[in-house]
Protein backbone atom coordinates (compact mmCIF):
# COMPACT_ATOMS: atom_id res chain seq x y z
CA UNK A 1 0.00 0.00 0.00
CA UNK A 2 1.33 3.43 -0.95
CA UNK A 3 2.16 5.62 2.04
CA UNK A 4 1.64 9.34 1.56
CA UNK A 5 4.68 10.14 3.74
CA UNK A 6 7.06 8.32 1.37
CA UNK A 7 8.46 9.85 -1.83
CA UNK A 8 6.43 8.88 -4.87
CA UNK A 9 8.39 7.01 -7.54
CA UNK A 10 8.16 8.96 -10.79
CA UNK A 11 9.34 8.08 -14.28
CA UNK A 12 9.58 11.06 -16.65
CA UNK A 13 9.12 10.54 -20.39
CA UNK A 14 10.24 13.76 -22.04
CA UNK A 15 11.81 15.73 -24.89
CA UNK A 16 13.98 18.43 -23.24
CA UNK A 17 13.16 21.34 -24.03
CA UNK A 18 13.34 24.25 -21.55
CA UNK A 19 10.14 23.36 -19.72
CA UNK A 20 11.07 19.66 -19.68
CA UNK A 21 14.39 20.64 -18.08
CA UNK A 22 12.45 22.51 -15.40
CA UNK A 23 10.25 19.47 -14.82
CA UNK A 24 13.39 17.41 -14.21
CA UNK A 25 14.66 20.04 -11.76
CA UNK A 26 11.37 20.00 -9.87
CA UNK A 27 11.35 16.21 -9.70
CA UNK A 28 14.90 16.17 -8.36
CA UNK A 29 14.45 19.15 -6.05
CA UNK A 30 11.30 18.16 -4.20
CA UNK A 31 11.54 15.53 -1.43
CA UNK A 32 8.08 14.18 -2.28
CA UNK A 33 9.44 12.72 -5.54
CA UNK A 34 11.79 9.81 -6.16
CA UNK A 35 12.88 10.17 -9.79
CA UNK A 36 13.57 6.60 -10.88
CA UNK A 37 14.43 7.30 -14.51
CA UNK A 38 14.10 9.51 -17.57
CA UNK A 39 13.18 8.27 -21.03
CA UNK A 40 13.55 10.54 -24.02
CA UNK A 41 11.64 10.99 -27.24
CA UNK A 42 11.76 13.20 -30.31
CA UNK A 43 9.76 16.40 -30.06
CA UNK A 44 11.27 19.73 -29.11
CA UNK A 45 14.31 18.54 -31.08
CA UNK A 46 15.75 15.23 -32.26
CA UNK A 47 15.90 12.33 -29.81
CA UNK A 48 19.70 12.47 -29.87
CA UNK A 49 19.54 16.07 -28.67
CA UNK A 50 16.80 15.46 -26.11
CA UNK A 51 18.82 12.59 -24.66
CA UNK A 52 21.94 14.73 -24.37
CA UNK A 53 19.93 17.57 -22.85
CA UNK A 54 18.45 15.27 -20.20
CA UNK A 55 21.93 13.99 -19.32
CA UNK A 56 23.33 17.52 -19.17
CA UNK A 57 20.58 18.79 -16.88
CA UNK A 58 20.97 15.86 -14.49
CA UNK A 59 24.76 16.23 -14.48
CA UNK A 60 24.43 19.95 -13.78
CA UNK A 61 22.59 19.28 -10.53
CA UNK A 62 24.69 16.31 -9.47
CA UNK A 63 22.11 13.64 -10.34
CA UNK A 64 23.91 11.56 -12.95
CA UNK A 65 22.75 8.55 -10.96
CA UNK A 66 19.33 8.89 -12.60
CA UNK A 67 19.29 6.64 -15.70
CA UNK A 68 18.48 8.27 -19.04
CA UNK A 69 17.21 5.96 -21.77
CA UNK A 70 16.97 7.03 -25.42
CA UNK A 71 13.55 6.33 -26.86
CA UNK A 72 11.65 6.88 -30.09
CA UNK A 73 13.06 9.01 -32.90
CA UNK A 74 9.70 9.41 -34.61
CA UNK A 75 5.96 8.82 -34.21
CA UNK A 76 4.02 5.61 -34.67
CA UNK A 77 2.98 6.86 -38.11
CA UNK A 78 4.44 9.46 -40.44
CA UNK A 79 7.41 11.80 -40.09
CA UNK A 80 8.76 13.44 -36.95
CA UNK A 81 7.70 17.02 -36.25
CA UNK A 82 10.17 19.08 -34.19
CA UNK A 83 9.69 22.12 -31.98
CA UNK A 84 13.05 23.76 -32.61
CA UNK A 85 11.27 26.96 -33.60
CA UNK A 86 10.58 27.38 -29.86
CA UNK A 87 13.55 25.72 -28.14
CA UNK A 88 16.37 26.32 -30.62
CA UNK A 89 18.39 23.84 -32.64
CA UNK A 90 19.79 22.11 -29.55
CA UNK A 91 16.37 21.96 -27.92
CA UNK A 92 17.85 23.78 -24.92
CA UNK A 93 19.35 26.93 -26.40
CA UNK A 94 20.45 29.69 -24.08
CA UNK A 95 23.26 29.51 -21.51
CA UNK A 96 26.16 27.14 -22.06
CA UNK A 97 26.16 24.35 -19.50
CA UNK A 98 28.77 21.59 -19.15
CA UNK A 99 28.24 18.56 -21.34
CA UNK A 100 27.68 15.37 -19.40
CA UNK A 101 30.25 12.62 -19.95
CA UNK A 102 27.60 10.00 -19.15
CA UNK A 103 26.03 8.06 -22.00
CA UNK A 104 22.35 7.09 -22.19
CA UNK A 105 21.62 3.68 -20.68
CA UNK A 106 22.08 1.17 -23.48
CA UNK A 107 18.87 -0.73 -24.25
CA UNK A 108 17.47 -2.51 -27.28
CA UNK A 109 13.87 -1.55 -26.55
CA UNK A 110 12.77 1.47 -24.49
CA UNK A 111 9.33 -0.05 -23.82
CA UNK A 112 10.91 -3.17 -22.32
CA UNK A 113 13.17 -1.03 -20.13
CA UNK A 114 10.22 1.08 -18.92
CA UNK A 115 8.25 -2.06 -18.17
CA UNK A 116 11.03 -3.59 -16.10
CA UNK A 117 11.69 -0.34 -14.22
CA UNK A 118 8.03 0.14 -13.33
CA UNK A 119 7.36 -3.47 -12.39
CA UNK A 120 10.41 -3.60 -10.11
CA UNK A 121 9.26 -0.59 -8.09
CA UNK A 122 8.00 -1.48 -4.63
CA UNK A 123 5.39 1.29 -4.94
CA UNK A 124 3.07 2.15 -7.84
CA UNK A 125 4.79 4.51 -10.26
CA UNK A 126 3.51 7.84 -11.53
CA UNK A 127 4.45 8.25 -15.18
CA UNK A 128 4.86 11.88 -16.24
CA UNK A 129 4.53 12.03 -20.02
CA UNK A 130 5.62 15.50 -21.12
CA UNK A 131 6.55 14.94 -24.77
CA UNK A 132 4.98 13.11 -27.70
CA UNK A 133 3.24 9.94 -26.52
CA UNK A 134 5.19 7.43 -28.64
CA UNK A 135 7.24 5.72 -25.92
CA UNK A 136 4.33 5.34 -23.53
CA UNK A 137 2.00 4.01 -26.22
CA UNK A 138 4.63 1.43 -27.16
CA UNK A 139 4.95 0.45 -23.51
CA UNK A 140 1.21 -0.06 -23.02
CA UNK A 141 0.79 -1.91 -26.30
CA UNK A 142 3.69 -4.31 -25.75
CA UNK A 143 3.32 -4.77 -21.98
CA UNK A 144 -0.31 -4.24 -20.89
CA UNK A 145 0.45 -5.85 -17.53
CA UNK A 146 2.45 -2.73 -16.59
CA UNK A 147 -0.87 -1.15 -15.58
CA UNK A 148 -0.80 -3.27 -12.43
CA UNK A 149 2.05 -1.15 -11.03
CA UNK A 150 1.22 2.19 -12.64
CA UNK A 151 -0.33 4.61 -10.19
CA UNK A 152 -1.25 7.00 -13.01
CA UNK A 153 -0.18 8.64 -16.23
CA UNK A 154 -0.11 12.42 -15.99
CA UNK A 155 0.40 13.91 -19.42
CA UNK A 156 1.10 17.41 -20.62
CA UNK A 157 -0.77 17.76 -23.86
CA UNK A 158 -3.93 18.85 -25.55
CA UNK A 159 -6.28 21.57 -24.40
CA UNK A 160 -9.90 22.16 -23.57
CA UNK A 161 -9.60 25.16 -25.88
CA UNK A 162 -7.31 25.89 -28.84
CA UNK A 163 -3.84 24.66 -29.72
CA UNK A 164 -0.36 26.12 -30.15
CA UNK A 165 1.44 24.16 -32.87
CA UNK A 166 -1.65 24.57 -35.04
CA UNK A 167 -4.76 26.60 -34.25
CA UNK A 168 -6.43 23.50 -32.77
CA UNK A 169 -3.63 21.11 -31.84
CA UNK A 170 -1.16 21.35 -28.97
CA UNK A 171 2.36 20.33 -30.02
CA UNK A 172 2.72 17.04 -28.10
CA UNK A 173 -0.62 15.70 -29.31
CA UNK A 174 0.03 16.82 -32.88
CA UNK A 175 3.43 15.10 -32.90
CA UNK A 176 1.86 11.64 -32.40
CA UNK A 177 -1.94 11.66 -32.05
CA UNK A 178 -2.21 7.93 -32.79
CA UNK A 179 -0.04 7.22 -29.75
CA UNK A 180 -2.15 9.37 -27.44
CA UNK A 181 -5.31 7.80 -28.85
CA UNK A 182 -3.98 4.36 -27.95
CA UNK A 183 -3.14 5.49 -24.40
CA UNK A 184 -6.54 7.07 -23.78
CA UNK A 185 -8.22 3.77 -24.69
CA UNK A 186 -6.30 1.70 -22.12
CA UNK A 187 -7.45 0.86 -18.63
CA UNK A 188 -5.12 3.11 -16.63
CA UNK A 189 -5.76 6.18 -14.52
CA UNK A 190 -4.96 9.24 -16.65
CA UNK A 191 -4.77 12.90 -15.77
CA UNK A 192 -4.46 15.61 -18.42
CA UNK A 193 -2.54 18.87 -18.06
CA UNK A 194 -3.50 20.89 -21.13
CA UNK A 195 -2.70 24.33 -22.46
CA UNK A 196 -5.80 25.66 -20.73
CA UNK A 197 -3.99 24.90 -17.44
CA UNK A 198 -0.37 25.59 -18.33
CA UNK A 199 -1.14 29.04 -19.75
CA UNK A 200 -1.85 29.99 -16.13
CA UNK A 201 1.79 29.17 -15.22
CA UNK A 202 3.37 32.30 -16.66
CA UNK A 203 7.05 33.03 -16.03
CA UNK A 204 6.64 36.70 -15.14
CA UNK A 205 9.60 39.04 -14.49
CA UNK A 206 8.77 38.80 -10.78
CA UNK A 207 9.09 35.00 -10.91
CA UNK A 208 12.42 35.21 -12.73
CA UNK A 209 13.75 37.68 -10.18
CA UNK A 210 12.79 35.41 -7.28
CA UNK A 211 14.50 32.47 -8.97
CA UNK A 212 17.65 34.57 -9.41
CA UNK A 213 17.54 35.89 -5.86
CA UNK A 214 17.11 32.47 -4.22
CA UNK A 215 18.60 30.07 -6.73
CA UNK A 216 22.31 30.85 -6.76
CA UNK A 217 24.20 29.71 -9.87
CA UNK A 218 21.37 27.42 -10.87
CA UNK A 219 18.97 30.34 -10.62
CA UNK A 220 21.12 32.24 -13.11
CA UNK A 221 21.00 29.34 -15.57
CA UNK A 222 17.23 29.00 -15.17
CA UNK A 223 16.70 32.72 -15.70
CA UNK A 224 18.71 32.53 -18.94
CA UNK A 225 16.72 29.50 -20.08
CA UNK A 226 13.53 31.41 -19.40
CA UNK A 227 14.94 34.41 -21.28
CA UNK A 228 15.43 32.36 -24.46
CA UNK A 229 12.11 30.57 -23.99
CA UNK A 230 10.35 33.87 -23.38
CA UNK A 231 11.77 35.45 -26.53
CA UNK A 232 10.46 32.50 -28.55
CA UNK A 233 6.99 32.82 -27.06
CA UNK A 234 6.93 36.55 -27.67
CA UNK A 235 8.05 36.10 -31.27
CA UNK A 236 5.71 33.24 -32.19
CA UNK A 237 2.62 33.80 -30.01
CA UNK A 238 3.02 37.39 -28.70
CA UNK A 239 3.09 36.27 -25.05
CA UNK A 240 4.47 38.88 -22.66
CA UNK A 241 5.59 36.03 -20.37
CA UNK A 242 6.04 32.39 -21.42
CA UNK A 243 3.99 29.55 -19.91
CA UNK A 244 6.04 26.91 -18.09
CA UNK A 245 4.06 23.86 -19.21
CA UNK A 246 5.74 20.61 -18.23
CA UNK A 247 6.49 21.08 -14.51
CA UNK A 248 2.73 21.34 -13.95
CA UNK A 249 2.65 17.54 -14.27
CA UNK A 250 5.26 17.08 -11.54
CA UNK A 251 3.59 19.64 -9.28
CA UNK A 252 0.30 17.74 -9.62
CA UNK A 253 2.03 14.49 -8.66
CA UNK A 254 3.57 16.16 -5.61
CA UNK A 255 0.17 17.53 -4.61
CA UNK A 256 -2.89 16.89 -6.82
CA UNK A 257 -4.62 19.78 -5.06
CA UNK A 258 -2.31 22.25 -6.77
CA UNK A 259 -4.85 21.95 -9.61
CA UNK A 260 -8.60 21.84 -9.74
CA UNK A 261 -9.88 18.87 -11.76
CA UNK A 262 -12.93 17.96 -13.78
CA UNK A 263 -13.75 14.49 -15.10
CA UNK A 264 -14.47 14.44 -18.82
CA UNK A 265 -14.32 12.10 -21.81
CA UNK A 266 -11.44 12.94 -24.16
CA UNK A 267 -10.80 11.90 -27.74
CA UNK A 268 -8.07 12.81 -30.22
CA UNK A 269 -8.68 13.91 -33.80
CA UNK A 270 -6.64 11.70 -36.14
CA UNK A 271 -7.83 12.62 -39.62
CA UNK A 272 -8.93 16.25 -39.81
CA UNK A 273 -7.13 18.33 -42.40
CA UNK A 274 -7.13 21.38 -40.11
CA UNK A 275 -7.69 19.69 -36.74
CA UNK A 276 -5.39 16.62 -36.66
CA UNK A 277 -3.98 16.29 -33.14
CA UNK A 278 -6.72 18.31 -31.49
CA UNK A 279 -8.19 17.00 -28.25
CA UNK A 280 -11.97 16.95 -27.95
CA UNK A 281 -12.72 17.40 -24.24
CA UNK A 282 -16.41 16.93 -23.49
CA UNK A 283 -16.62 18.91 -20.23
CA UNK A 284 -20.42 18.81 -20.30
CA UNK A 285 -20.63 15.03 -20.92
CA UNK A 286 -23.02 15.49 -23.82
CA UNK A 287 -21.52 13.56 -26.73
CA UNK A 288 -19.00 10.97 -25.54
CA UNK A 289 -20.74 8.52 -23.22
CA UNK A 290 -18.81 5.57 -24.66
CA UNK A 291 -15.40 7.04 -23.75
CA UNK A 292 -13.60 6.58 -20.41
CA UNK A 293 -13.46 9.56 -18.08
CA UNK A 294 -10.14 11.40 -17.76
CA UNK A 295 -9.26 13.85 -14.98
CA UNK A 296 -8.69 17.22 -16.68
CA UNK A 297 -6.86 20.04 -14.88
CA UNK A 298 -8.82 23.28 -15.09
CA UNK A 299 -7.32 25.73 -12.58
CA UNK A 300 -3.81 26.11 -11.18
CA UNK A 301 -2.87 27.34 -7.72
CA UNK A 302 -0.28 29.70 -9.15
CA UNK A 303 1.45 30.81 -5.90
CA UNK A 304 1.82 27.20 -4.75
CA UNK A 305 3.18 26.17 -8.16
CA UNK A 306 5.91 28.78 -8.08
CA UNK A 307 6.67 27.94 -4.47
CA UNK A 308 7.47 24.40 -5.65
CA UNK A 309 9.58 25.59 -8.59
CA UNK A 310 11.61 28.20 -6.71
CA UNK A 311 12.06 25.90 -3.73
CA UNK A 312 13.43 23.14 -5.95
CA UNK A 313 15.92 25.47 -7.67
CA UNK A 314 17.05 26.79 -4.30
CA UNK A 315 17.53 23.28 -2.90
CA UNK A 316 19.45 22.04 -5.95
CA UNK A 317 21.72 25.06 -6.34
CA UNK A 318 24.24 23.72 -3.83
CA UNK A 319 24.92 20.76 -6.15
CA UNK A 320 25.46 22.93 -9.20
CA UNK A 321 28.48 22.14 -11.39
CA UNK A 322 29.75 24.92 -13.62
CA UNK A 323 33.25 25.01 -15.17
Amino acid sequence: MFKQSEPRPVLIDCDPGHDDAMAILLACGNPAVDLIGVTTVFGNTTVDNTSQNALDVLSLIGRSDVPVVRGSAGPLRGEAVLGEYVHGTSGLDGPDIPRSNVQPTSVVNVAAWMHEKIMRSDQPVSLAMIGPATNVASLLEAHPDVISNLREIVFMGGSTERGNHTPYAEFNTYADPEALDLILKTDVQIRMIGLNLTHQALVTPEVVQEIKDRGGKLGEVVSEWMGFFGESYESVWKFDSPPLHDPCTIASIIEPGVCEWQSAPISVELEGRWTRGATSVDLDHRFSEDLPLIEVATKLNVPKYWEYIVGAVELLSSNMKMD
